[in-house]
């Protein structure tokens, strides 16, 4: 029989945070979304990742950015956070959206490449259609921004 403590462990929601990465395409100028693709699940999604002991949310979706990325970002508004069972608990991400400013993607074991698509072309790619909703917010967040 489970102790309390490893029931309770089991039923913790994990943590995760992340961002929807925009740039402007350095050849049109038009609006382009990055998806990164891990080879262990084989999906396209938003960078992002399970945040450490006491990290500041915000902060930790700027670390997986870089992390998954090599770029870094300066983030804005925080988009609608998403809610799923993964691997049989609770998880919840929050996301920002954050403009890429500097970096180069480099390959890992984690992140094998990286797509900049323009917003339609990314709603399109993303593996998990929960992820899809967060196009939108960014466009809104993008359009009534100054």
């Amino acid at each position: 029989m489970d102790s309390p403590d490893s029931a309770r462990h089991r039923t913790l929601t994990v943590q995760a945070a992340g961002c929807v990465l925009w740039r402007r395409s350095p050849v049109t100028g038009e609006l382009e979304l990055c998806l990164v693709h891990r080879p262990k699940y084989d999906d396209w999604s938003w960078p992002k990742g399970k945040l450490k002991r006491g990290e500041d949310p915000l902060a930790g979706a700027l670390r997986e950015v870089a992390e998954e990325t090599g770029h870094t970002a300066v983030p804005a508004a925080e988009l609608p956070s998403s809610h799923y069972l993964a691997a049989g608990r609770p998880k919840r991400v929050r996301y920002w959206a954050a403009e890429a400013v500097a970096g180069a993607f480099t390959p890992t074991d984690e992140v094998d490449r990286v797509l900049w698509l323009p917003p339609e072309a990314a709603r399109a790619r993303l593996t998990e259609p929960r992820d899809a909703g967060l196009v939108d917010a960014l466009l809104a967040t993008l359009r009534a921004a100054p």
